[in-house]
């Protein structure tokens, strides 16, 4: 038997730890079929390719952050005004976070987000961008000294939680709900260690706490005790003094 080079074919080949004999002989080496441009493309969008995908943005998102050191992720509307009191208050939770010895993890677009990092980059501290591929493009606003982009929202909300040590919530839409009641998920089945989530703007989120006791709660859809697994403060002072206060540093 010999391959098509007519270089005779091995009976027996050891490649890593696989073995192969007789009709199950690959021709070449690892190295020759890693290097040969030619053959179909078909596989970089397969299941497996995708896998490879998903662990390369843990890997650098883990990387990017394992040094970050104490943070609170704030999330919020990505159509907040700029001349607006929401953001107005996103800029005082930034800096009063990083004077309270905190990193800042926000989703790195406009509006809530870019007012958070601001705050934190003005007052000299850790403004982080936690980044997201969309069809509408939005990009890293200028406020973030260190960024990641991610192509897939899990990885990314698996950061916002792993390196968070608690969440502030400004008004949002249906993006921060998203991320609040993952987060709400998370603490009540116990999947995280206990943080402190503080939902910032009472008459913006008073109807939906207003829904979960009347109507989830009312309906034996949740508990009453999950009613505490937030709190509610439209004063910055004291939001930050709920989301630390169980995190000493």
């Amino acid at each position: 038997m010999a391959s098509p080079e007519g270089a005779p074919v091995p009976e027996e080949q050891r490649l890593g730890p696989v073995l192969r004999r007789q009709d199950q002989v690959r021709t070449g080496t690892t190295d020759q079929r890693l290097l040969d441009s030619e053959g179909p493309s078909e596989w970089v969008h397969t299941d497996p390719w995708r896998v490879m995908r998903i662990q390369s943005e843990f890997v650098e998102g883990f990387g990017a952050l394992a040094e970050l050191g104490p943070a609170v992720s704030v999330f919020g509307s990505a159509r907040t005004p700029r001349d607006s009191q929401e953001y107005d208050a996103g800029v005082r939770i930034g800096r009063a976070l990083v004077d309270a010895g905190f990193a800042v993890i926000t989703g790195g677009g406009p509006g809530a987000m870019e007012a958070a990092n601001k705050g934190a980059n003005e007052a000299g501290g850790t403004s982080v961008g936690l980044g997201i591929e969309l069809p509408f493009e939005q990009g890293m606003n200028s406020y973030v000294n260190l960024g990641v982009d991610f192509r897939y929202f899990f990885v990314r909300k698996t950061c916002f939680v792993k390196y968070a040590r608690g969440f502030v919530v400004l008004p949002g839409g249906l993006g921060t709900l998203d991320e609040l009641f993952e987060a709400l998920t998370l603490v009540q089945t116990r999947k995280v260690t206990r943080f402190p989530i503080v939902l910032f703007g009472t008459a913006y989120w008073s109807g939906l706490v207003d829904w979960l006791r009347d109507t989830l709660i009312a309906e034996g859809k949740a508990s009453m005790h999950d009613l505490e697994l937030f709190h509610l403060s439209d004063d910055v002072d004291e939001a930050i003094a709920l989301v630390t206060k169980e995190v000493g540093i």
